[in-house]
């Protein structure tokens, strides 16, 4: 060997080819598929069992009876389509279980298993019924149930990468549903009935922000303290203010639905996107407002800051207190215009304890998404999909029985909660009172 020739090469690296590296799944990750593949198989069962009592044909109405344009009522085989269906869940449930699905093929299965899931089930409860299902009317009930839990979920997205937990948004509901009812009976004004919505959500926000921020009370206890507080003063004011004067102080006008022109004409899409009110067009503004402010502005940097690491942020010269505060009545607002809904896009009437659990719904929505606005709405969007469906197989007298159809959506929230989402991670500093 000469002196210009290379030395020889000794080390490992050289003598042998590294082996490719394979992905180690994890126990957290294997579990959430392993409960996923058995959740889709149990529903791929369950349609099998439901064949014996699938009869005739399943019909599906994609227009109602006041639309100007008619679109076809599409029939679909009751038994062959359940078939089908049950068939897509169990091999999704296997793909699952043997963890031959990764990335994008796993969602790619759990996409074909929830649309199997949805149409079986749709097939099976409209099979040989003298009506068919309202597909039209299905999504503009999901949308319209869905644009409270929007705004509570969004209150709550805010007040969480904060790091203050809002356990009372349900309260913030309520108080703003009373406020609207009181002023907008007073007034006669949507405005005005909007504005002290917002306002009583507020009030009800500086109470968290004072009590969890500044005197550092468990924020857990304290949202369920304000949601008591809640209950107790609107049903006293009802009872002893609205209640002998119905007339005066609980009759506010109702929103009207805003055709947007053009686009309402639409067949299908035009009444069910275009033609809500004023509320459900301000949710999706709402959306887009809180995902721009949190991710592309300084003040949404402070606020997801102060939810993770909020040392790290007065370090830097960030006032832990007042970004928590700002975030904590920001969402306030939210609440305030979701606790409107309540009262506005309904009869224009208030009762006692009107609300009805929507602000937990939108809470659990909230852990669903990941504490992220979008994927929260998408949740919010599930639960009024599932909560309009129920109502609407009531009325074709379907085979299951009317109490299960009441608790079917909070079963789906459970089941979604439990089987499909997993474990979430919040923001580091939730729930952790600062103290300098």
């Amino acid at each position: 060997m000469t002196a210009l020739d290379p030395a020889p090469r000794t080390d490992a690296a050289s003598s042998t080819a590294l082996p490719s590296a394979e992905v180690v799944e994890s126990g957290e990750k294997r579990r959430q598929r392993l409960s996923t593949g058995v959740l889709i198989g149990v529903v791929g069962v369950l349609l099998l069992i439901a064949l014996g009592s699938t009869r005739g044909e399943a019909r599906f109405a994609l227009s109602d009876a006041f639309d100007e344009v008619q679109l076809p009522t599409v029939p679909l085989p009751g038994v062959a389509t359940v078939v089908v269906c049950a068939v897509l869940c169990l091999a999704a449930a296997a793909a699952f279980l043997s963890g031959r699905v990764r990335g994008r093929w796993a969602v790619i299965a759990a996409v074909v298993a929830g649309v199997a899931v949805l149409l079986g089930f749709l097939t099976w409860a409209a099979a040989g019924r003298d009506l068919p299902f309202p597909v039209s009317n299905q999504f503009a009930g999901t949308l319209s149930l869905a644009t409270p839990l929007v705004f509570g979920a969004l209150c709550g997205v805010l007040c969480e990468r904060a790091g203050v937990v809002n356990v009372s948004i349900e309260g913030q509901f309520l108080a703003a549903a009373f406020a609207a009812a009181v002023v907008g009976s007073i007034t006669q004004s949507v405005p005005a009935a909007m504005i002290a919505a917002v306002v009583a959500g507020l009030a009800m926000a500086a109470l968290l922000a004072l009590f969890s921020i500044n005197y550092l009370v468990n924020q857990v206890v304290l949202g369920v303290v304000l949601n008591l507080l809640a209950v107790g003063v609107t049903g006293f004011l009802f009872d002893q203010l609205v209640q002998p004067a119905s007339s005066t102080y609980n009759n506010a006008p109702v929103l009207e639905p805003i055709a947007i022109p053009g686009l309402s004409s639409i067949p299908f899409f035009g009444r069910v996107l275009f033609d809500q009110n004023v509320l459900a067009y301000l949710a999706i503004i709402a959306v887009v407002v809180v995902w721009v402010l949190l991710y592309r502005t300084t003040w949404g940097l402070r606020v997801r800051s102060v939810g993770e690491h909020p040392q790290a942020a007065d370090t830097v010269g960030i006032s832990v207190r007042g970004v928590r505060w700002s975030a904590v009545l920001a969402g306030g607002v939210l609440a305030g215009l979701g606790g409107s809904f309540f009262t506005l896009a309904s009869t224009g009437q208030f009762t006692k304890e009107f609300t009805v659990g929507n602000g937990f719904i939108a809470l659990a929505a909230l852990i669903m998404g990941r504490w992220r606005p979008v994927l929260a709405t998408i949740m919010c969007l599930f639960f009024g999909f599932v909560t309009q469906m129920a109502s609407q197989l009531q009325t074709l007298s379907t085979p299951m029985p009317s109490q299960l159809l009441l608790v079917l959506p909070y079963i789906a929230t459970i089941i979604a909660v439990a089987g499909l989402v997993g474990r979430v991670r919040p923001p580091a500093a939730d729930g952790v009172p600062y103290e300098k």
